[in-house]
């Protein structure tokens, strides 16, 4: 509230887009077109929780600034006194499915998870890592779970997880 009130989500919004331009010093497209929005909603148990949405430009960013923004999230969900994501079975399949069709049918990522890494990882961010389409490739399996508005690969989250989450866990 110091300078200025907003909704939750647009305060958190502005402080994720803040946060990204400031680490990058403004020069990757990341901060305005690899995040496309930040939205809190609601675990199967009806508590609330932090969602980013992430775009195709995010991999601009590079996989430290990727994974920052995690962290990022993270900060601004205790901030705002929001649970954490509870992610379910299905969508971890789903992530994984995800995963696997990007490799085999748009690019190559520069770490290779295996599947029982991903299964570790994915309940331990505490912030739900989704975005919109961006390829025209359907999962097969995992398709219209009510928390994922597509059935199709989202590039953005893909990259989060994969090259920043993952790729620098270490």
């Amino acid at each position: 509230g110091k300078y200025g009130k907003f909704e939750d989500e647009k305060a958190a919004d502005y402080a994720m887009r803040t946060a990204l331009a400031i680490v990058t010093e403004g020069i990757t497209a990341a901060p305005l077109q690899g995040i496309e929005k930040l939205k809190i909603k609601t675990n199967p148990d009806g508590s609330k929780y932090l969602a980013v949405y992430y775009a195709g430009p995010m991999r601009s960013a590079g996989g430290t600034e990727q994974a920052l923004t995690v962290l990022f999230a993270e900060k601004i969900r205790k901030l705002l006194h929001l649970d954490r994501y509870k992610i379910t079975e299905e969508e971890i399949g789903r992530f994984i499915e995800e995963l696997r069709l990007y490799e085999r049918k748009v690019s190559n990522f520069q770490y290779h998870p295996s599947d029982d890494d991903l299964r570790r990882l994915l309940p331990n961010i505490p912030i739900e890592i989704t975005g919109s389409q961006t390829d025209n490739i359907q999962v097969s399996v995992y398709r219209n779970l009510p928390r994922i508005e597509t059935n199709c690969v989202r590039g953005g989250a893909l990259r989060v997880v994969n090259d920043g989450v993952y790729g620098k866990a270490s």
